[in-house]
């Protein structure tokens, strides 16, 4: 059973393993990815446009050459000067058509097959990106058959080249471009990733070491961030992490304030119900005593040491999970209301009037432990505030506790003349440990008022007031009560 336990603690205190890759490193290969994708959409077309750019020039030596060939007799071009004219175009045959036939200006002895056939007067960019991978991939000792547009009064200009050279250049151009492009590149690729990674990796990383810092030990102050002022979304996520930590930090030092405060109720409660046991024998022997006045305060007496001894015994449900029910049943309200009175000690003569305005034969089907409870509670609070501006006057400082019967169940108010709540405290008036306003309360009476009330399926609110304090608990009847109450009265 330790072992399965001291396991179970290591699983949950151990630190979650690290990610393989972290947010620095996901951030490099999506610019590595970006500026890999730029440079391809921008070195494809690139190069394609070479090529036409390239064909274009061959073209137009061409047709500078066909000028210069058909301005001279054919038998008198010098074959050297023919050569010469084929080589600075970089062809092997040149062919001016015009009026519907074919001239051939120019042609080496052996004029090649063409392979394959390119017309620079249509196209489009797919056709240009395609032919521009075509010639990469093509064989050395293709032959290209190129049709563009004629010099001065001619249909078209047709030549035939190699194809070689076009590749040689298009591949040195490539590497050139490719090689600028990935400097570019690369530079634009850091400077991108230093920026993001300046603007939201580092705050992220702090906003993450910050938040494992804090949860190794939630009770230090020191570990919660502290906001950089930033404006835009990590600075508002800085302030909202600072104030969740600093609540949570909060929480967590008021619980163990309240395991302390149970640990030391669990002592108390052990020897404190000793005591009263022994007050209960004594207590008992008084009631056997012949004398009058013993025999007046004798019952109540001992109806406030059991009462005590209960407490005692339930002190330590306050707050589980699963309370004691309610054990409800028909209790006249005129006599709780004394009961509370007496234990408040505001009989006749008191600083503080004791007033009610109830019928004699008013009922409320409750638990009258825990409604005595409820009642207690709120009016001992009630006598600390009129008690607060002593010294009192009954005719100003007064207690007025009022009921009546609705359709479905009971209401009961309780009201007084004092100070009233203050309206910071009207939001935490029903949590433990914090709607205390008496130095050395412990702020328990109303949160433990609230939770006996709705066990009974009632409710416990503030009523608003110009002067002083007033509290109406509603409880309803259980069902089938009002059919049966007569009967219940009688037994």
């Amino acid at each position: 059973m330790f072992r399965l336990a001291s396991q179970s603690a290591e699983a949950v205190s151990a630190p979650p393993k690290r990610r393989r890759f972290g947010l620095s490193a996901k951030l490099l290969a999506l610019t590595v990815g970006v500026v890999a994708v730029a440079e391809v959409s921008v070195l494809v077309p690139t190069i394609a446009n070479y090529r036409t750019a390239w064909l274009s020039d061959r073209l137009a030596a061409a047709r500078t050459a066909a000028l210069v060939l058909d301005a001279a007799p054919q038998d008198r071009i010098p074959a050297d000067l023919t050569h010469d004219l084929l080589e600075s175009v970089g062809a092997k045959v040149i062919v001016v058509k015009k009026d519907d036939t074919r001239r051939l200006l120019a042609m080496s002895d052996m004029p090649p097959e063409a392979d394959v056939h390119i017309d620079m007067r249509t196209g489009s960019l797919w056709s240009m990106v395609r032919g521009a991978a075509d010639t990469l991939l093509a064989p050395n000792g293709r032959y290209l058959r190129l049709v563009g547009d004629p010099p001065p009064g001619g249909d078209f200009i047709e030549i035939v080249l190699s194809e070689t050279p076009l590749r040689r250049a298009m591949l040195g151009f490539a590497a050139t471009v490719l090689f600028t492009s990935l400097l570019v590149a690369v530079a634009a690729g850091v400077l991108v990733y230093l920026s993001l990674n300046w603007l939201f990796v580092r705050p992220m990383r702090r906003l993450t070491e910050r938040m494992s810092a804090f949860r190794e030990n939630p009770e230090d102050a020191t570990r919660i961030i502290v906001p950089s002022g930033r404006s835009d979304e990590i600075g508002t996520a800085e302030e909202a992490l600072e104030e969740l930590q600093r609540g949570l930090s909060q929480t967590l030092h008021q619980k163990s304030h309240l395991a302390a405060l149970g640990l030391a109720v669990s002592k108390i409660n052990h020897d404190l119900r000793n005591l009263l046991a022994s007050a209960q024998l004594l207590s008992d022997r008084l009631a056997g005593l012949p004398d009058p006045t013993v025999q007046r305060f004798a019952p109540k007496l001992i109806a406030a040491l059991d009462r005590a001894v209960a407490y005692c015994e339930q002190t330590l449900s306050y707050g589980r999970a699963q309370e004691k029910l309610p054990d409800r049943r028909v209790v006249p309200l005129a006599h709780l209301f004394d009961e509370v009175r007496d234990t408040l000690g505001l009989g006749p003569g008191a600083a503080i009037a004791w007033k009610t305005g109830i019928q004699d034969d008013l009922v409320v089907d409750a638990d009258p432990d825990q409604l005595f409870r409820v009642i207690l509670n709120i009016t001992r609070n009630s006598v600390q505030a009129l008690e607060s501006r002593a010294p009192n006057d009954p005719a100003r400082d007064q207690l007025i506790l009022t009921a009546r019967r609705t359709p479905s169940g009971t209401e009961i108010e309780i009201a007084d003349t004092g100070p009233g709540i203050p309206p910071a405290r009207r939001a935490h008036l029903f949590e433990a440990f914090v709607s205390s306003a008496r130095r050395g309360g412990t702020g328990l009476g109303l949160p433990i008022a609230d939770e006996l009330v709705r066990a009974h399926g009632g409710e416990i609110r503030l009523v608003e007031r110009e002067t002083g304090t007033a509290f109406r608990i509603v409880i309803p009847d259980q069902p089938g009560t009002h059919r049966h109450r007569s009967e219940r009265l009688r037994a």
